[in-house]
């Protein structure tokens, strides 16, 4: 069986895929399509709870939630998105050349990984956004450092285990390069394990980027983001709960839709299940 048709059986893992799919496409089209502009107060329905008006009830100055959810969640995947991306092309790199060259190259490279490892995750990731300042870019950078060593180590895991493949020995007798080798043979077939790590990275950098943001060391208002949204109605939980309860709700969802597709991609490329 192939992967694909693994996961299609795996009811977790196709829900899980629903929920990611749902997240991009709302993040993409919703905003438009909202009759609520999600930074506009309206003083006179404050604290509304939710109707057939407002779906999520507004909040303490009249802004719609569910308008600001969506709008969130924008902010989040494009936050996620980013240090993934960064995290992905600075480990893997890091990885496979440590990997295929091992010794000398392979000792320097994996101790400055254990170094970047030595520190607490979510507190280099406060001091890095507290040093470069709330932004976009800071954020990337602060959640894709911890996130690069992941990437490295079990890239290096993958080379070790394919450098001396026969494939490998082919390439070597034919005259290829070590690194068209070890980018154009090596890679595509170490790459299972880095598919299944982005999905279960996703989840992490959400939950990154909600804790700096409800710390208030995110994205600065107007820009939204669920961590904030939390820190605003943080107050009002006794007499106002929807405004916790709706981007709380949505922080689980999309980080559990993120495992539940990563535990699916894990089945899928298991060898046991082949």
């Amino acid at each position: 069986m192939t992967w694909v048709t693994i996961m299609v059986r795996n009811p977790l893992a196709v829900i899980g895929a629903a929920i990611v799919v749902l997240a991009f496409l709302l993040a993409v089209v919703g905003p438009s399509i909202l009759p609520y502009d999600p930074v506009a107060p309206d003083v006179s329905i404050r604290l509304r709870p939710p109707s057939a008006e407002h779906l999520f009830g507004t909040d303490r100055v009249g802004r719609d939630i569910l308008a600001r959810v969506i709008e969130g969640l924008r902010v989040t995947l494009s936050v996620a998105t980013g240090a993934v991306a960064i995290a992905l092309l600075v480990g893997t790199p890091i990885g496979a050349i440590a990997g295929y060259y091992g010794r000398g190259v392979d000792a320097v490279l994996m101790r400055l990984i254990d170094a970047l490892m030595a520190f607490p995750s979510r507190l280099l990731a406060i001091a890095l956004v507290a040093t470069m300042g709330a932004s976009v870019m800071s954020l990337w950078w602060a959640i894709a450092v911890t996130a690069v060593p992941r990437y490295a180590r079990i890239m290096r895991g993958g080379v070790l285990a394919q450098r001396e493949r026969e494939y490998v020995q082919a390439a070597r007798v034919s005259g290829e390069r070590d690194l068209a080798i070890l980018f154009r043979e090596i890679l595509p077939n170490a790459s299972a394990p880095i598919l299944i790590q982005l999905s279960i990275d996703f989840a992490h950098a959400v939950l990154i980027e909600s804790s700096l943001s409800f710390l208030g060391l995110g994205l600065a208002p107007p820009t939204i983001s669920w961590g904030q949204m939390l820190n605003e109605a943080k107050t009002y939980m006794e007499f106002a709960p929807w405004t916790a309860i709706f981007p709380g709700a949505a922080i689980s969802l999309l980080i559990l839709g993120f495992n539940l597709f990563g535990d699916g991609l894990r089945d899928a490329f298991d060898p046991r299940n082949a």
